[in-house]
C-alpha cells in the first residue's frame, strides 16, 4: 500500500462486526496496520447509504478494505471460507445463534484454519439464560449497575454521556485477540476469544463493583462527588465551575493553604479523611465559599502551583481547543475523496518506534471487491458474474 511497516501489518483480519462494539475492537487492529477486510452485505438499490458519510461511521471504519459478500448464498460463503484459510483473525458481534445458522462459527472455521483467532462480542454472553437477548449500550449500562451510581442523589438512574459499554467491550476484545495471537506464537493454535457488553461493563465498574463484592457495600449516586475521597468533585467559582481532586490528607492541606485558610485544615470534623467523608456536605459548603471568591482560571493557576489536581469543565469543542489536547494530536486529519478535509478521533496510544498511521479513510461499500477477489485467484469475468448474481 506504499506505507511503512506497522506493528500488526503481518495479520489479516476479517471483520463481520456491525454497530459499535465490534468495530471499536477492529479499529484498534486496523490502526496498527492489520489488513482488515470489512465484510458487508451487497447493497440493494433502495438501501439508505447516508449513514456511511456520517462522522460516527467514518470514525469507526478507517484503515479497512471493503468486500461486499452475501454470506447467505453458497457462493458467498465459499468465498468467505477461502478468505478464512489464510486469515489470522475473524471478528463478529452477531447474536450468539446467528453465526451457527450461517455456518461461520469458530468450530466450523477452525477446520479450515486451526491457527485462526476468532473474536466474538455479544450482549449478554455466548450462553446462559439471557444469551438470546439483543443487548445495546444503554440496556447494559442499566443492568450492570452503572446507571445506579451515575448522577445526583435522588435524581434517578442516569446514563453516561458516552457509549462506555460498547467502547469498553471493543477494547477488551482487542486486548483478548492480541493476547491470543501472542499465545499462538508459542502453541501454533488459534482459539475462540469472546466477551460481552455485560461482562465488560461490570469490569469497567472496577472499584464500584469491588465495593459490593469485597465489602458487601452497595454504592450509591453521589453526583459529581467522589464516593470515597473528599473533597473531590465540582465546585462553583466566581465565573463558572471547577473540578478538583484533593481527597488525600496531603492534598487537603495544600488546598487549605491555597485558600489562605490553614485553620480549615484542622477544623473539627474536617481534620482527617474519615472526618471529611462523614461530613461531606459541610466540607463542600466551606470550600465552595472560598472558590466563589476567584475565577476558574485563577483557581487553576493557584491550585496547580501547590500541586492540587484541578481543571475546567469543557464542552467537547472547548476540549479539542485546549492547548494540551492540540499538542497531543488526538484530532487526526483525513482527506476523504468525496467529503474533503475532515478530522477523526486518533489513537490515544503512543509507540515510540512504530506509531500508528492513518492510512485510508473509511472505504465505500465494496470498494475493494475486485482487488480482494483477484488476490483469491478470481478472474475479471468471474468477478463480473458474481456481481451480476449479487453474490458481491
Amino acid at each position: 500500500m506504499g506505507h511503512r511497516k506497522l506493528p500488526l501489518s503481518r495479520f489479516r483480519v476479517l471483520d463481520l462486526s456491525r454497530v459499535r462494539a465490534g468495530p471499536c475492537a477492529v479499529r484498534q487492529l486496523a490502526d496498527w496496520g492489520a489488513d482488515v477486510i470489512k465484510i458487508e452485505m451487497p447493497l440493494a438499490e433502495d438501501d439508505d447509504t447516508g449513514k456511511r458519510d456520517k462522522a460516527d461511521f467514518q470514525n469507526l471504519h478507517r484503515n479497512k478494505r471493503s468486500l461486499t459478500l452475501n454470506l447467505k448464498s453458497a457462493e458467498g460463503k465459499g468465498i468467505f471460507y477461502k478468505l478464512v484459510e489464510t486469515a489470522d483473525v475473524v471478528v463478529e458481534n452477531y447474536r450468539p445463534d446467528v453465526k451457527f445458522r450461517l455456518g461461520i462459527d469458530y468450530e466450523t472455521l477452525r477446520q479450515l484454519n486451526p491457527a485462526l483467532v476468532y473474536g466474538s462480542i455479544s450482549g449478554f454472553g455466548q450462553d446462559g439464560p439471557y444469551a438470546g437477548r439483543p443487548g445495546v449500550d444503554q440496556i447494559i449500562q442499566g443492568m450492570s449497575g452503572l446507571m445506579s451510581v451515575t448522577g445526583a442523589p435522588g435524581q434517578g438512574p442516569m446514563r453516561t454521556g458516552a457509549a462506555l459499554a460498547d467502547v469498553g467491550t471493543g477494547l477488551y476484545l482487542a486486548f483478548g485477540i492480541l493476547t491470543a495471537l501472542l499465545e499462538r506464537d508459542v502453541s501454533g493454535e488459534g482459539q475462540w476469544v469472546h466477551t460481552s457488553l455485560l461482562e465488560s461493563m461490570m469490569g469497567i465498574l472496577d472499584f464500584q463493583a469491588a465495593a459490593w463484592l469485597f465489602d458487601k457495600r452497595v454504592p450509591r449516586q453521589v453526583g459529581n462527588n467522589h464516593p470515597n475521597t473528599i473533597p473531590t468533585g465540582t465546585f462553583e467559582t466566581l465565573d463558572g465551575h471547577l473540578n478538583i481532586g484533593s481527597g488525600s490528607q496531603g492534598r487537603w492541606i495544600k488546598l487549605c493553604k491555597a485558600f489562605g485558610d490553614e485553620a480549615l485544615t484542622y477544623k473539627q470534623g474536617f481534620a482527617t479523611p474519615d472526618d471529611r467523608r462523614r461530613n461531606r456536605d459541610a466540607v463542600n459548603e466551606a470550600i465552595t465559599a472560598h472558590f466563589r471568591k476567584c475565577t476558574t482560571a485563577e483557581w487553576i493557576e493557584k491550585l496547580n502551583a501547590v500541586g492540587v489536581p484541578c481543571g475546567p469543565i469543557y464542552t467537547v469543542d472547548q476540549a479539542f481547543d485546549d492547548p494540551q489536547v492540540r499538542h497531543l494530536g488526538i484530532a487526526t486529519k483525513v482527506e476523504h475523496p468525496r467529503l474533503g478535509k475532515r478530522h477523526v478521533v486518533g489513537q490515544p496510544i503512543h509507540l515510540s518506534r512504530t506509531p500508528w498511521e492513518m492510512r485510508n479513510t473509511t472505504p465505500e461499500a465494496g470498494e475493494h471487491n475486485d482487488a480482494i477477489l483477484a488476490e483469491l485467484g478470481f478472474t475479471a469475468s468471474e468477478v463480473s458474474e458474481l456481481r451480476r448474481q449479487r453474490v458481491i
